[in-house]
């Protein structure tokens, strides 16, 4: 798999997914500094929700291959800013977390449109509780990405 870095809002799923790629046992912990685990970076939400942190962003991409953008459905108070992708120069993928809490169809709308907007291209929806879409983004990540 290609060396991918996380980036999302804090408590939308990026640790939780890293866990579950990485066979760790899922539990919660608030990311406070940059953490690599086996081919995964993965950040701070503090890091996409301040600007001052952006070019902490754009130099950490520099060691990733892909760059997954996360969206947490459920949250309603944060929106991606639109081009986020061209400040990383390499491809960026959406992923829409905790797909088993989406109540309506709106969150998901919402979620894609966010991701669409930010640069991010495919999107994948997945739950990293139950496994949901996370074979489908493995498969993605794991052939070549233009």
């Amino acid at each position: 798999m290609k060396k991918l870095m996380l980036i999302g809002k804090v408590s939308c799923g990026k640790t939780t997914l890293c866990q579950y790629l990485t066979n760790q046992a899922i539990n919660y912990k608030k990311t406070q500094a940059l953490e690599v685990t086996d081919n995964i970076i993965d950040t701070p939400g503090e890091y996409v929700e301040r600007r001052q942190f952006y070019q902490a962003l754009a130099v950490t991409s520099l060691g990733a291959d892909v760059v997954l953008l996360l969206q947490d459905p459920t949250d309603m108070t944060f929106t991606l800013p639109p081009g986020l992708q061209a400040m990383f120069q390499k491809p960026m993928v959406g992923v829409i977390t905790k797909g088993d809490l989406i109540k309506d169809e709106a969150q998901l709308i919402r979620s894609e449109k966010s991701l669409t907007l930010a640069g991010a291209h495919p999107i994948f929806k997945i739950c990293s509780m139950t496994g949901e879409g996370i074979k489908e983004l493995v498969d993605y990540l794991t052939k070549d990405i233009e």
